[in-house]
């Protein structure tokens, strides 16, 4: 290191500068009387104000809102004044405190306490800067409120509506996708109404992506096709057209747990899934049967009745690999039906069905 004396220039002191040193931090050659005269450890906001949403808690942060999940906004106003304040390129060793003084239900008073030094000596300074707590209602609030939404799925089934059970894992389909989206971030998922219409049910949602994701999901579950139509709502401030898309989800005429008659079959069908192809079991021999079909072009079928529908009655006798003796749960008289492969020998009691197609035993592993 080279020591050299130098003059001040604002006063013509003479000061001995480490230029080494001095030369690596940029200090200009002033005596540490002019360099302190108007230095300024910190340099701090006249006043700050976070924006902060009444209904759901979120803070905007830079351009847009953010989900913190905060009562107290004390820890976001200390760490928004953090991110605010400058310390002086020159200090070394900077320690800094904050004391928050509440001042009423909108501002905060920061007091803060900075502690360092420069050019190897101590300094200090004390800046508050106050706080203002400002009430509004977010983008996603506002929407909300507003009744917004971009899409609706429509759950309809063909040639019957959709019952009780589907609409209700409808609900829980949406509510799961919208759940996972807001998961990453996505502030623009929610769902704006869900409620019964004539045929079926409605949802209105937030996004396009959503609906389609909340269509296609509910399809992959119960069968069935999507259809999608856009209508012209408005303009944006741009002059850009903007559509709202109706998402149309068609189940199957029939669902799991159905028996029904295809026509140029001899026996009925118990239905085990109508997702891809309709796959089922023969309720006479208990052998599979799967055929492909179009939800605009499904076999032509009759229904008979559900699993749910079965009663349990007695079985009599096994009287051979085809046949069963049970009682007819109505008459009580002894009936020889069809034996199918699922029925288990050793049973006493058994689940049949009486239709007009006649009696048949169901599998007890239907679920």
């Amino acid at each position: 290191m080279t020591n050299k004396h130098e003059i001040c220039p604002r006063c013509g002191d003479s000061i001995e500068t480490a230029r080494s040193t001095r030369a690596e931090r940029g200090d200009p050659s002033l005596c540490d009387a002019c360099y302190f005269e108007n230095f300024e450890l910190v340099d701090a906001p006249d006043r700050i104000t976070v924006r902060h949403c009444t209904q759901c808690g979120a803070v905007h942060q830079g351009n847009r809102w953010v989900d913190i999940g905060a009562q107290d906004y004390t820890d976001i106003a200390v760490e928004a004044v953090r991110q605010s304040l400058g310390v002086h390129v020159d200090a070394d060793s900077i320690t800094w405190r904050v004391e928050p003084e509440q001042v009423d239900n909108s501002t905060i008073r920061m007091h803060c306490h900075f502690s360092g030094a420069v050019r190897e000596t101590p300094v200090e300074e004390t800046v508050v800067v106050p706080v203002t707590l400002a009430a509004e209602t977010c983008t996603r609030c506002g929407r909300i409120a507003g009744d917004y939404y971009a899409s609706v799925v429509q759950v309809r089934a063909v040639d019957r509506e959709p019952t009780d059970e589907e609409q209700q894992a409808a609900r829980e389909i949406a509510e799961d996708v919208v759940s996972s989206m807001e998961e990453t971030g996505d502030r623009n998922a929610f769902i704006t109404e869900t409620g019964e219409v004539a045929g079926g049910l409605d949802m209105k949602v937030s996004t396009t992506k959503i609906g389609r994701k909340i269509a296609d999901k509910i399809v992959n579950r119960f069968g069935g096709a999507v259809s999608a139509s856009e209508t012209l709502v408005t303009e944006d401030a741009d002059g850009n057209e903007v559509y709202r898309v109706t998402y149309a989800v068609r189940l199957p005429p029939y669902k799991p747990g159905d028996i029904i008659t295809i026509e140029d079959l001899d026996d009925p069908i118990l239905v085990d899934s109508v997702k891809g192809n309709l796959k089922g079991r023969y309720i006479t021999t208990g052998e599979a049967y799967e055929t492909e079909y179009d939800i605009d072009d499904f076999p032509e079928a009759q229904y008979l009745g559900s699993v749910s529908d079965g009663e349990e009655t007695t079985v009599v006798n096994v009287e051979d690999e085809h046949a069963v003796q049970v009682l007819d749960p109505d008459t009580y008289e002894s009936k020889t039906i069809a034996r199918p492969t699922y029925f288990d020998s050793s049973s006493e009691m058994t689940t049949v069905l009486k239709s007009r197609a006649g009696l048949h035993i169901l599998p007890s592993d239907h679920d």
